[in-house]
Protein backbone atom coordinates (compact mmCIF):
# COMPACT_ATOMS: atom_id res chain seq x y z
CA UNK A 1 0.00 0.00 0.00
CA UNK A 2 1.47 3.65 -0.79
CA UNK A 3 -0.87 5.71 2.03
CA UNK A 4 -0.75 5.05 5.56
CA UNK A 5 -2.91 7.32 7.97
CA UNK A 6 -1.55 6.84 11.24
CA UNK A 7 -2.46 8.41 14.59
CA UNK A 8 0.77 9.15 16.93
CA UNK A 9 0.35 7.39 20.41
CA UNK A 10 1.65 10.30 22.32
CA UNK A 11 -0.81 13.14 20.59
CA UNK A 12 -4.41 13.02 21.63
CA UNK A 13 -7.02 11.36 20.09
CA UNK A 14 -8.86 12.49 16.51
CA UNK A 15 -11.60 14.81 17.96
CA UNK A 16 -13.86 14.10 14.97
CA UNK A 17 -13.65 11.26 12.06
CA UNK A 18 -9.73 12.27 10.46
CA UNK A 19 -6.00 10.77 11.37
CA UNK A 20 -3.36 12.80 12.51
CA UNK A 21 -0.89 11.98 9.48
CA UNK A 22 -0.70 10.52 6.22
CA UNK A 23 1.99 9.30 4.63
CA UNK A 24 2.26 8.45 0.80
CA UNK A 25 5.03 6.54 -0.58
CA UNK A 26 7.46 7.91 -3.89
CA UNK A 27 6.13 7.20 -7.10
CA UNK A 28 2.44 7.19 -6.32
CA UNK A 29 0.19 9.83 -8.28
CA UNK A 30 -1.78 12.64 -6.32
CA UNK A 31 -5.04 13.42 -7.40
CA UNK A 32 -6.29 17.21 -6.06
CA UNK A 33 -10.01 17.57 -6.10
CA UNK A 34 -10.92 21.08 -6.42
CA UNK A 35 -13.39 22.50 -3.77
CA UNK A 36 -16.84 20.98 -4.22
CA UNK A 37 -20.15 22.77 -3.31
CA UNK A 38 -24.00 21.86 -2.88
CA UNK A 39 -24.13 22.39 -7.02
CA UNK A 40 -25.95 19.83 -8.91
CA UNK A 41 -24.69 18.73 -12.47
CA UNK A 42 -27.58 20.75 -13.90
CA UNK A 43 -26.09 23.79 -12.34
CA UNK A 44 -29.30 23.78 -9.41
CA UNK A 45 -28.22 24.69 -5.63
CA UNK A 46 -29.50 22.25 -3.35
CA UNK A 47 -31.77 23.94 -0.26
CA UNK A 48 -30.23 23.56 2.97
CA UNK A 49 -27.30 22.37 4.73
CA UNK A 50 -27.86 18.84 4.61
CA UNK A 51 -29.26 18.38 1.50
CA UNK A 52 -25.85 20.66 0.00
CA UNK A 53 -23.81 18.53 2.27
CA UNK A 54 -24.99 15.25 0.29
CA UNK A 55 -24.99 16.87 -3.00
CA UNK A 56 -21.00 18.17 -2.16
CA UNK A 57 -19.82 14.83 -1.00
CA UNK A 58 -21.32 13.31 -3.60
CA UNK A 59 -19.45 15.42 -6.25
CA UNK A 60 -16.18 14.40 -4.24
CA UNK A 61 -16.90 10.69 -4.92
CA UNK A 62 -17.37 11.44 -8.55
CA UNK A 63 -14.61 13.82 -9.30
CA UNK A 64 -12.73 10.40 -7.28
CA UNK A 65 -14.75 8.47 -10.07
CA UNK A 66 -13.39 9.95 -12.78
CA UNK A 67 -9.94 8.87 -11.59
CA UNK A 68 -10.85 5.30 -11.05
CA UNK A 69 -10.95 6.00 -7.50
CA UNK A 70 -13.23 5.88 -4.68
CA UNK A 71 -13.02 7.57 -1.06
CA UNK A 72 -10.71 4.98 0.29
CA UNK A 73 -7.94 6.97 -2.09
CA UNK A 74 -8.21 10.23 0.01
CA UNK A 75 -5.36 11.49 2.35
CA UNK A 76 -6.93 15.09 2.66
CA UNK A 77 -9.85 16.84 2.90
CA UNK A 78 -10.40 20.53 3.75
CA UNK A 79 -14.03 21.43 4.64
CA UNK A 80 -15.34 25.11 4.65
CA UNK A 81 -18.14 26.06 6.56
CA UNK A 82 -19.99 29.76 7.33
CA UNK A 83 -20.89 30.42 10.73
CA UNK A 84 -24.10 28.97 12.10
CA UNK A 85 -23.94 25.29 9.97
CA UNK A 86 -24.50 22.60 11.93
CA UNK A 87 -21.22 20.84 12.38
CA UNK A 88 -22.88 17.34 13.26
CA UNK A 89 -24.89 17.22 10.67
CA UNK A 90 -21.71 17.79 8.62
CA UNK A 91 -20.28 14.83 10.29
CA UNK A 92 -23.00 12.66 9.64
CA UNK A 93 -23.23 13.26 6.38
CA UNK A 94 -19.36 12.73 5.91
CA UNK A 95 -19.59 9.58 8.02
CA UNK A 96 -21.99 8.51 5.26
CA UNK A 97 -19.60 8.60 2.51
CA UNK A 98 -16.63 7.77 4.39
CA UNK A 99 -17.76 5.50 6.26
CA UNK A 100 -14.60 3.94 8.57
CA UNK A 101 -11.76 5.89 6.08
CA UNK A 102 -10.18 8.44 8.30
CA UNK A 103 -8.23 10.71 5.75
CA UNK A 104 -6.51 13.73 7.36
CA UNK A 105 -8.92 16.48 7.45
CA UNK A 106 -8.97 20.12 8.58
CA UNK A 107 -12.84 22.02 9.14
CA UNK A 108 -12.97 25.84 9.01
CA UNK A 109 -14.94 28.52 9.99
CA UNK A 110 -15.06 30.93 7.27
CA UNK A 111 -16.91 34.29 6.87
CA UNK A 112 -17.61 33.55 3.08
CA UNK A 113 -17.87 31.20 0.41
CA UNK A 114 -17.56 32.62 -3.35
CA UNK A 115 -21.80 33.10 -3.37
CA UNK A 116 -23.89 33.36 -0.33
CA UNK A 117 -26.08 30.54 -1.67
CA UNK A 118 -23.12 27.94 -0.60
CA UNK A 119 -23.11 26.45 2.66
CA UNK A 120 -20.07 24.57 2.63
CA UNK A 121 -17.04 23.58 0.53
CA UNK A 122 -14.78 20.24 0.19
CA UNK A 123 -11.51 19.97 -1.19
CA UNK A 124 -9.47 16.67 -1.91
CA UNK A 125 -6.46 14.97 -2.57
CA UNK A 126 -6.33 11.54 -3.04
CA UNK A 127 -3.05 9.04 -4.00
CA UNK A 128 -3.90 7.13 -7.36
CA UNK A 129 -1.77 3.61 -6.82
CA UNK A 130 0.06 2.51 -9.78
CA UNK A 131 -0.28 -1.79 -10.04
CA UNK A 132 2.73 -3.12 -10.28
CA UNK A 133 2.11 -4.16 -14.37
CA UNK A 134 1.73 -0.22 -14.79
CA UNK A 135 5.04 0.63 -12.69
CA UNK A 136 6.95 -1.73 -15.52
CA UNK A 137 4.95 -0.42 -18.73
CA UNK A 138 6.06 2.87 -17.93
CA UNK A 139 9.81 1.96 -18.00
CA UNK A 140 10.22 -0.41 -21.00
CA UNK A 141 12.98 1.89 -22.49
CA UNK A 142 15.19 1.13 -18.74
CA UNK A 143 13.93 -2.58 -19.21
CA UNK A 144 14.95 -2.68 -22.33
CA UNK A 145 18.11 -1.65 -22.33
CA UNK A 146 19.02 -4.12 -19.54
CA UNK A 147 17.91 -6.85 -21.39
CA UNK A 148 20.31 -5.66 -23.96
CA UNK A 149 23.56 -5.12 -21.79
CA UNK A 150 22.49 -9.09 -20.07
CA UNK A 151 22.82 -9.97 -23.44
CA UNK A 152 26.09 -8.41 -24.31
CA UNK A 153 27.36 -9.94 -21.60
CA UNK A 154 26.60 -13.14 -22.23
CA UNK A 155 28.51 -12.67 -25.31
Amino acid sequence: MSTKLLNPSDVHAPAGPYSHTASVAAGAELVFIAGQVGMRVDGSIAEGFAEQAEVTFDNVRRCLAAHGLGVGAVVRLGVFVPPGQDLKVLRAIREKHFGAHRPTSTTVYVPALASPAFLLEVEAIAVKTSSPARRAAGRPAKRARATAKRARKRR
